[in-house]
């Protein structure tokens, strides 16, 4: 149980951590984002405080949810010190905003994730508005993508999941039922191929499809820096969360493959006596 406080407690940290920084919040937004911290506090300690899994994956593989939580943090953190910026700035929001503006200029090129990214924004957004948001879009996609660099390094040379012991299908993937249909090999292996496809198409699907939804349900009201932050942060992350299943589903296909090829093999016409 301590475990799981400690880690609820870093959890509401993530989630409070942009209306505690931001100056002028209203009090109905922090009363949507108490609720939303209080969810998830209890969600991560009913899941980690529990013998048996939940909906959580990967919960007995470090650093598989560690590399995701610093990453959003992190994510979470450096957006909300570019919309902090514009506001009350400081010696730290000068220098996240400084390599912003220069990772903004490196990746936005045509049909880069960040230039797609832009197509969030109402097309009367104030350039202002448009430069905060592509530095915002430029920094959380390097963060991701740096995650997942250190997530494939613990695959290919730290041997995860094996790192931490033996691994079990059923505390870490509880909601992956090994009984059902074909063989767990394939499902593990289509399902790890999904995922990653999803992974590289969905920063250019949800810019598309944000367009297209705001026809018909209006835009999305960026102006606001909360807004700015998760809509950023989100957009970022999803498609990092996914390569990272994508990668950790195919090694554990992987694994589950090699096991059975070093698993002793009958004797052709040997018939075991009863």
């Amino acid at each position: 149980m301590t475990g799981a406080v400690l880690r609820a407690v870093l959890v509401v940290l993530l989630v409070v951590m942009p209306s505690m920084a931001m100056p002028g919040i209203s009090d109905d937004a922090i009363q949507i984002v108490t609720l939303v911290a209080i969810f998830a506090a209890a969600l991560v300690i009913f899941e980690y405080g529990s013998v048996y899994p939940g909906i959580v994956e990967f919960r007995a593989a470090p650093p598989y949810n560690r590399i995701r939580y610093v990453t959003l943090l992190v994510i979470v953190f450096a957006l909300t010190m570019v919309a902090r910026h514009e506001i009350q700035p400081n010696d730290v929001s000068r220098v996240i905003v400084t390599a912003g503006v220069a990772l903004a200029d490196l990746l936005d090129f045509p049909y880069s994730p960040v230039r797609m990214a832009a197509l969030m924004l109402p097309e009367t957004a104030a350039p202002a508005l448009a430069e905060r948001f592509r530095i915002s879009a430029a920094i959380a996609y390097t963060v991701s993508i740096s995650s997942l660099v250190v997530f494939a390094y613990f695959v290919q040379f730290r041997r995860w999941p094996l790192n931490a012991g033996p691994f079990n299908v059923w505390i870490n993937l509880p909601t992956f039922d090994p009984t059902r249909g074909e063989d767990v090999v394939s499902r593990l292996t289509r399902d790890g191929r999904v995922y990653i496809a999803l992974g590289v198409v969905v920063p250019f699907l949800v810019p598309a499809a944000v367009r297209a939804a705001a026809a018909v349900l209006g835009t999305v009201e960026v102006e606001n820096p909360l807004t700015m932050i998760w809509v950023a942060a989100a957009w970022a992350f999803l498609p990092t969360s996914l390569l990272m299943r994508g990668i950790a589903l195919s090694r554990i296909a992987s694994l589950i493959a090699m096991r059975r090829r070093r698993a002793p093999q009958p004797v052709a016409g040997f018939q075991p006596a009863v």
